[in-house]
């Protein structure tokens, strides 16, 4: 069991890398998909994919490492580790983006989105927009590292709910040989 311990936090370390360059890939639209919105949308169905391609290296592992049987909490612990390698991965970009070329981007164009959704006078949203502009000023007073933090912090606790039925699926019992 040692032996697979190793292997599986290298495989957790690889596949959580490929996780990472894609979700830095997707992060890219993100900001991109407030100019173009197209490319929010395509940004979301990105989104979508993350737990699948879980799965699917979830079960390479299983198949490939694991002699194609696992269970339960080592396709969990296997799975949240990748999700993890993942975060800090995809931290760096986040940590990059915000420190050097945000420029209180994002922050600015939801307020500018604020902005003239309260200008549509719809009876009953005031309260929501002023919610939304306090939730923006807190926003605003936040460093880099703070949202890289909360960034990485969100991805590890989504990841760690998404590996329950990642690992569902993926696990697998050992076959017992019938004497018949």
């Amino acid at each position: 069991m040692a032996e697979n311990r190793g292997y599986m936090q290298r495989y957790a370390m690889l596949f959580g890398t490929y996780m990472g360059g894609y979700w830095i890939l997707k992060f890219i639209l993100f900001p991109l998909g407030l100019m173009v919105p197209f490319l929010l949308f395509l940004f979301a169905g990105l989104t979508v994919c993350v737990p699948f391609m879980g799965y699917y290296y979830t079960r390479m592992y299983r198949n490939h490492v694991c002699g194609g049987n696992i269970g339960f909490l080592q396709a969990w612990i296997f799975t949240v580790f990748m999700y993890i390698f993942a975060a800090l991965l995809t931290a760096v970009a986040h940590y990059i983006y915000f420190r050097f070329i945000d420029h209180g981007f994002v922050i600015n164009t939801y307020e500018t989105m604020l902005d003239s959704f309260s200008q549509d006078n719809i009876p009953g949203v005031e309260i929501y927009v002023n919610q939304l502009k306090d939730a923006l000023a807190v926003m605003q007073t936040l460093t880099p590292i703070d949202i890289t933090m909360q960034l990485m912090s969100q991805n590890v606790f989504y990841g760690s709910l998404l590996a329950i039925p990642t690992a569902l699926f993926a696990m697998r019992k050992k076959q017992e040989a019938s004497n018949e």
